[in-house]
């Protein structure tokens, strides 16, 4: 299986980007001193094991604090150090559970002065199940007691040897593992060796995590309700056993339409797209509002030629399909949509990789994280290449996926009910220009939510989402409007009861400026909200977000002989939907009756509906 160095290094860096610390709004509650301090120094507690385990060993230490500097983990290289940590007490707990052969280590760091009275969690990226060391430094900095866990699995964002046992089956403890059980049982053990520590329990416990780290957030709160006060889970993983194979459709759609775009010229069909969809939310900012609801038709650019590298490359047909099949998302061979595709205005080099060969011809190379979800749990061979995907096996794959991890990992469960009943609040955020993890997957599951649990007004009492226009992967890439300090928001919700109606955030311009703006929570769309809006106080408004960006079944609005109306006014022919025009009609009948009566996505390949995958 081939993985570039870009493939890691540019795009999986964003999900490997430290969790969203707490900053000077999120201060202690004025009951609490800012000195509270160890009981009992740094010795090493006694932990009871949480059910169905063994404590193997606890160890404490007192670190200095200070400059604290964090191990490179592969293929990444050491994240920068922090400065002004407080001293801190480290201690450490392994965990087995009997007869599964594992060793999970959880990693609790206590300040010694400073303490605010909370507990912090924090989450993992990729398929590692905890956090290296930055978030637990800028807890600790914020005067958290933080704790996170690596499960047991390899400590490495790509690394699932542990994945399959020796004669080739799927590890099912470990999975179990790194899918759910370890984090409850930090939630467990962090808290209790913060109380034996400072003598007390904590007042508030959070959990704060991102992209696998959202997915561990939401996890905790369908399956572990009471664990945590307040929960920020922001682009979160959720949907995993779909939404991870469905990542790889970019190089099954460039494998069999035999074209592989070079990375600039997906670049022009992007900045194509936001040029001419960008002024319908108000601001002609480069920021789209509503990708979901863009009808940029990508044959526009067919025929014009485009800057790569110094050389002329001319925009071809294939190139525009491999767009618009990406643009669209996976379906089956007859047409059936699957899962959500890039959104419009996300780059599309992320997982629609590709490098050049000697011959000047483009090949594609695969994200690790689906590529390794493939060759690894589904096809159980490490030497599988899923660049050679073909539309047919590809559904057949997505189906396995589904039938065999949803319940153990599929974190899509919408019955929050333990979760409002335990007073818990869940916050995210989700940039809509996420090139990783498809928005609307997540938009789906808060309108399943909402179904289930008596509408958006009763949802908002527990769980609040905010879509953040042109914001990639965890906010990695700084881009768009990205939130400044959610943690914050959080606890404010928690500790004062103060419901976030927007999220703080700010824009940058080209020479770094920073400029504050305000996220909208959904269902509405922040309007009006890049560097050039000037239409309220904080240059944003809040409006009602039109059918096409809310459908779980979204896609461009085609009449039944394939044309489209355009942005600009303009009806482009899409000869390819007027080919199977009844079945782009049944669809988007489909997606309206999903709608009106609040079914959800429905997967005909397996006969459910998502809103009945409960745990």
């Amino acid at each position: 299986m081939r993985i570039s160095a870009f493939a890691f290094t540019g795009a999986l860096a964003l999900s490997v980007a430290a969790p969203f610390p707490a900053g000077a709004a999120s201060a202690a509650p004025a009951s609490l001193p800012l000195g509270g301090g160890p009981s009992s120094g740094c010795a090493t507690p006694s932990v009871t094991a949480p059910p169905g385990t063994e404590v193997e060993s606890v160890k404490g230490v007192r670190r200095a604090g200070g400059t604290v500097t964090f191990p490179a983990v592969a293929p990444q290289p050491a994240p920068p150090p922090a400065t002004g940590v407080p001293a801190y007490c480290e201690v450490t707990v392994t965990l087995a559970h009997p007869g599964a052969g594992d060793h999970a280590h959880i990693r609790i760091w206590l300040p010694e002065t400073g303490w605010t009275g909370r507990f912090q969690a924090i989450g993992g990226s990729a398929y590692a199940a905890g956090d290296f060391g930055p978030g637990l430094a800028n807890a600790v900095k914020a005067g958290y007691a933080a704790a996170t866990t690596d499960a047991g699995v390899t400590p490495a964002y790509l690394d699932v040897g542990w994945a399959l046992t020796s004669d080739g089956g799927i590890n099912t403890p470990l999975l179990e593992n790194f899918a759910d059980r370890s984090q409850h049982e930090m939630a467990l053990v962090g808290k209790e060796v913060t109380a034996a520590f400072y003598g007390r329990r904590a007042d508030y416990s959070y959990w704060n995590g991102c992209s696998t780290g959202g997915r561990q957030g939401y996890m905790e709160a369908q399956r572990h309700p009471d664990d945590f006060d307040g929960i920020l889970a922001n682009a979160p993983a959720i949907n995993w056993d779909r939404y991870v194979p469905a990542t790889l459709w970019p190089q099954v759609v460039m494998n069999e339409e035999r074209d592989f775009p070079a990375p600039c010229v997906l670049d022009a069909f992007t900045q194509a797209a936001v040029k001419a969809c960008d002024p319908r939310d108000g601001a002609t900012d480069g920021l789209l509002a509503e990708p979901a609801a863009c009808t940029f038709d990508p044959r526009r650019l067919v025929g014009k030629t485009v800057e790569c590298e110094g050389r002329k490359v001319t925009v071809s047909a294939a190139d525009a399909e491999v767009v618009r099949r990406i643009w669209d998302g996976p379906t089956t061979p007859s047409g059936e949509k699957l899962w959500y595709g890039v959104p419009v205005g996300a780059a599309l080099d992320a997982l629609a990789g590709t490098k050049a060969n000697g011959d000047g011809s483009r090949s594609g190379v695969p994200f690790p994280v689906p590529a390794v979800w493939v060759s690894t749990f589904l096809e159980r061979d490490l030497a599988f290449d899923p660049s050679t995907l073909t539309y047919a096996r590809f559904a057949q794959l997505f189906e396995q996926s589904s039938a065999e991890y949803n319940r153990v990992i599929g974190t899509d469960d919408p019955d929050l009910a333990g979760f409002r009943a335990a007073g818990g609040k869940l916050l995210t955020f989700h940039g809509l220009a996420d090139q990783l993890i498809p928005v609307q997957g997540t938009v789906d599951y808060r309108e399943r939510v909402q179904e289930l649990m008596g509408g958006a007004d009763e949802v908002d009492s527990f769980y609040r989402l905010f879509l953040a226009p042109g914001v990639d992967h965890c906010a990695g890439g700084g881009t768009g409007l990205v939130p400044t300090d959610p943690l914050a928001s959080l606890t404010d919700w928690v500790e004062k009861g103060k419901a976030p109606d927007t999220l703080p955030a700010a824009v940058t311009d080209a020479a770094g400026k920073k400029t504050p703006r305000a996220l909208c929570r959904y269902p509405l769309i922040t309007t009006g909200s890049g560097r050039d809006a000037e239409n309220a106080a904080d240059g944003h408004h809040c409006a009602p977000a039109s059918k096409a960006a809310l459908s779980p079944l979204s896609a461009p609005t085609a009449d039944s002989d394939g044309s489209v109306t355009s942005d600009d006014g303009t009806r482009a022919d899409r000869p390819e939907l007027a080919a199977t025009g009844e079945r782009t009609t049944s669809l988007l009948l489909a997606a309206a009756a999903a709608v009106l009566l609040g079914l959800g996505l429905v997967t005909r390949t397996t006969g459910r509906s998502v809103r009945n995958r409960r745990r």
